[in-house]
């Protein structure tokens, strides 16, 4: 019979490609992470793991248990939720863009948190396309981005119209190359800006770069340039620059959720995160009751 606490053991090195990782996560030492794994493997009778001195990767019979250890801790995790109508000793690694990060989802987060005692979250902010290849290698249980082109496995929680912001004064003519106040590649918001000029045969002209949301938003509030924003992100002194400035239309921006829709505590979350995000888009004070 297979024991559920060496099984778990063996989902987080496989999603951690490390032993250590997973010993620190588990809060056990390196040696009882090893005693786990030789145990596990004593009890299928194949060797699950392959290890170099800098990858740890699973067999093909690895793979095949992988898969169904993630069901059945899917499954005993939704059992204790149901039956005790609370979340214990989950954890649930939650990955966003920045925009999301600096507005209302640490609220969500927070909430949800205190009415799931027992619950570790996690959360990663970085661009939306970088999540995603954490979310891909199982690094991530939940994704929470943008994009502006349809991604295969991806939800939509909303969409909203993208527009150009600059500070009330600022001033540009038809034939100059748009100021731009921008993310750092690869940035969805800066790729359909740049895009939709080159249709119309204008160019741009980065003038501001920033990881940082709020720092953009300075930028362009200060007169550096132009930047392309989500309309509902507007702030007291941004105005919007349109077709009277020679300015392209930017394509409306979806923001996306990925998740396994199997996980249970994932979906829950994802449902408050859908119901506080569409309600108040990106308000920096969200009127949560």
């Amino acid at each position: 019979m297979l024991n559920l606490t060496l099984l778990r053991t063996f989902l987080e090195i496989v999603e951690n490609s490390s032993f250590a990782v997973a010993a620190d996560v588990l809060s056990l030492t390196p040696s009882a992470v090893s005693g786990h794994v030789r145990r596990l493997e004593e009890l299928v009778g194949k060797p699950l793991l392959a290890r170099t001195t800098r990858t740890v990767r699973p067999t093909p019979e690895g793979e095949v248990l992988y898969s169904y250890t993630r069901e059945l801790l899917r499954l005993e995790q939704e059992a204790r939720a149901k039956i005790t109508g609370k979340y214990k000793a989950a954890r649930l690694r939650v990955g966003a863009s920045e925009d999301f990060a600096s507005t209302w989802l640490p609220h969500v987060l927070r909430a949800f948190r205190s009415s799931n005692p027992g619950l570790a979250l996690e959360l990663k902010v970085g661009m939306t396309v970088k999540l995603l290849n954490d979310y891909s290698q199982r690094r991530l249980d939940i994704v929470i981005g943008k994009q502006w082109r349809p991604i295969e496995g991806g939800e939509l929680l909303w969409q909203e119209n993208v527009v150009w912001a600059g500070c009330d004064d600022f001033d540009i003519a038809e034939s100059d190359l748009v100021p731009l106040v921008a993310f750092p590649k690869p940035c969805v918001l800066r790729e359909s800006a740049t895009e939709a000029l080159a249709d119309v045969g204008r160019g741009a002209r980065l003038v501001f770069e920033s990881p940082s949301f709020a720092g953009c938003l300075s930028a362009a509030l200060a007169g550096f340039g132009l930047t392309p924003i989500a309309r509902s992100q507007l702030k007291p002194g941004l105005k919007v620059f349109g077709e009277a400035h020679g300015l392209p239309t930017i394509p409306n921006m979806q923001y996306l959720c990925f998740y396994d829709t199997q996980n249970t505590l994932a979906r829950d979350l994802i449902a408050a995160v859908r119901e506080t995000g569409v309600r108040t888009r990106f308000a920096y004070d969200p009127p949560f009751a």
